[in-house]
């Protein structure tokens, strides 16, 4: 393996650590007892999903966004970064 190939698989994973971090976000918000911790996850959920709250208003009193964001995140980033794998690490 080459480096390329490293740091193409380390992007995959830290796409899908991110979608972590955002149902974490979203479980803590449901959760009134626990909404204290999720400043400690506002710094890396709120720059990419503020834009989005400000196209997709809240439905219901839901949130949609982090749907969308998640959806995003799952159906092109990362197939995206896969197919980028792939073509770094066999050529493909």
């Amino acid at each position: 393996m080459n480096l390329s190939c490293d740091l193409a698989g380390l992007l995959i994973a830290l796409a899908r650590a991110y979608t972590l971090i955002l149902i974490g976000y979203a479980i803590l918000s449901w959760i009134p007892d626990l909404q204290r911790f999720q400043r400690y996850l506002d710094p890396f959920v709120l720059p990419l999903l503020r834009p989005l709250q400000r196209v997709i208003p809240p439905m219901g009193g839901l949130d949609l966004s982090f749907l969308v964001l998640i959806l995003v995140i799952q159906l092109i980033v990362v197939p995206l970064l896969g197919r980028l794998s792939l073509n770094v690490c066999y050529g493909i």
